[in-house]
């Protein structure tokens, strides 16, 4: 349902792939966008999410669950 709701954000190398956003955008009718910093933006994420334990959990779940 995001994707519907939001559209399509590209991240990295594969977002920089020339008019892979307006193919995408033209096959789905959806939003399609290039994040911002494509190359590093999923390191970067995944540092902010690191430094606050409490937002991993909410992400993090096990087999009992």
């Amino acid at each position: 349902a995001d994707i519907v709701d939001k559209g399509i954000v590209l991240t990295g190398g594969g977002a920089l792939l020339g008019n892979l956003d307006n193919v995408l955008r033209h096959a789905t009718g959806l939003p399609v966008s290039i994040g911002d910093e494509p190359l590093s933006c999923v390191a970067l994420g995944t540092g902010h999410v690191l430094e606050d334990r409490k937002t991993l959990k909410h992400v993090l779940y096990s087999e009992s669950d």
